[in-house]
């Protein structure tokens, strides 16, 4: 069972001094964001977004202002963001969430190392991208017209949300399910959420579409009821938890599409986790905390592998197509094979090995973490490790995993 938090009606999340954060979590970043080798604040970050801020500023991108949607397609558009992998929150998380509401939620789009949430009628773009070394860095773009080209400003202030315990106490993404609440002036009961939440728990706040989805999940549900604990009984069946798309709930003005997809809903909060991982582990060896390198290394493999993945009861299928040009961008090896194959019975994905092993953030980790990474996974892939933990890894997965691996990502091994 993860562990549970209060959250406050606005659902913020106080941000916590990193020295607490070692106490109560021994799994997060042992240092400050600021110490030299990071320098987080004041460091020139390199993020999809600063490389498309500098394509503005040079007029080889150029956006165009909708009088609803503000600048969102342009940016979708510029960052490669998929309408696809649209999901719909309608809880108050965000700086700007006196605008969300069931029927004007908070659209968010998504690859592996970028977001961008969309407000109908909130004065900002919200976004955060990857940076290899940094982390999640945040931004917002003004939504008006006119005054010059538009551009993404850095947000330091998010970090009163985005660094946290379950950010392992360094910057970045993070979901939450939220219980509904007697009234608004009461606290939310809320939880942080990635793939090893049970699915019963999951997507409280969040619209949720699919042609299949589980029987019980706490998506689609109102934010104020009379008795909330009553929810735990009286857990509404199919079709409410199963909506093909919100097309009948609201006017979606401005929303790219009718759906809240429940793949892309999984998919990002499996990876939402593994970049904070990345970011924990790299900035250990980066500070010189070299004693801590060997656990954040382990964390991040087994995280990698699903170990303590909640199970798929039934079958998962998607609405809106994110499944199918998610699992289009490969790579694939020689027999066609991808970590991006989904299963979505039983288990997220086919192969279980997360597909973030391509990311650039993996991939700029300091020598002596990713040598720890890449140490710690051929071992178990190898079958050397026989703790039940990787019971799921049978035989023939791993011998498929790292043959995927051989042919995709050559000197892994």
């Amino acid at each position: 069972m993860r562990p549970r938090y209060l959250i406050a009606a606005a659902a913020v999340l106080l941000a916590v001094n990193v020295a607490v954060a070692i106490a109560q979590r021994p799994d997060a970043f042992g240092g400050s964001r600021e110490h030299p080798a990071i320098q987080y604040n004041t460091a020139p970050n390199d993020t999809a977004i600063t490389a498309l801020n500098a394509k503005i500023e040079s007029g080889s991108v150029t956006f165009t202002f909708d009088p609803v949607s503000g600048y969102l397609r342009s940016a979708l558009d510029a960052l490669n963001l998929p309408i696809e992998s649209q999901v719909l929150v309608y809880t108050g998380t965000s700086l700007q969430s006196p605008k969300i509401r069931m029927d004007n939620p908070r659209a968010i789009f998504f690859s592996d190392t970028v977001a961008i949430a969309f407000i109908r009628g909130a004065p900002l773009l919200e976004a955060w991208a990857q940076d290899p070394r940094q982390g999640a860095v945040f931004y917002t773009m003004d939504q008006q017209p006119g005054g010059g080209a538009p551009h993404f400003k850095r947000e330091l202030n998010c970090l009163s949300c985005h660094l946290s315990w379950d950010t392992l106490a360094v910057p970045g993404p993070f979901l939450l399910t939220t219980f509904p609440r007697k009234t608004d002036r009461d606290y939310a009961n809320g939880f942080m959420v990635d793939h090893r939440v049970s699915l019963a728990e999951r997507w409280g706040g969040w619209y949720v579409t699919g042609k299949q989805a589980p029987a019980h999940h706490m998506g689609n549900l109102p934010l104020f009821v009379p008795d909330p604990e009553a929810l735990r009984t009286l857990r509404p069946q199919a079709p409410k938890t199963s909506l093909s798309s919100i097309a009948a709930l609201f006017d979606r003005t401005g929303y790219p599409t009718p759906y809240s997809d429940i793949v892309a809903l999984m998919v990002l909060e499996h990876q939402s986790h593994v970049l904070n991982l990345i970011t924990r582990v790299g900035w250990e060896a980066r500070v010189g905390n070299t004693a801590r390198v060997p656990e954040a290394a382990s964390d991040l493999v087994d995280y990698m592998l699903f170990v303590d993945e909640a199970p798929i009861e039934g079958r998962i299928e998607g609405s809106s197509g994110f499944a199918e040009t998610f699992s289009a961008q490969g790579p694939r090896d020689s027999r066609g094979r991808s970590l991006r194959e989904l299963q979505l019975s039983g288990r997220l994905m086919k192969y279980p090995l997360s597909y973030m092993i391509y990311a650039p953030p993996f991939d700029a980790l300091p020598a002596v973490a990713k040598d720890a990474v890449l140490a710690r996974l051929e071992k178990v892939l190898a079958g050397e490790d026989h703790s039940p933990k990787y019971a799921h890894l049978t035989p023939s997965l791993r011998q498929a995993i790292v043959e995927i691996l051989k042919d995709t990502k050559g000197g892994v091994f």
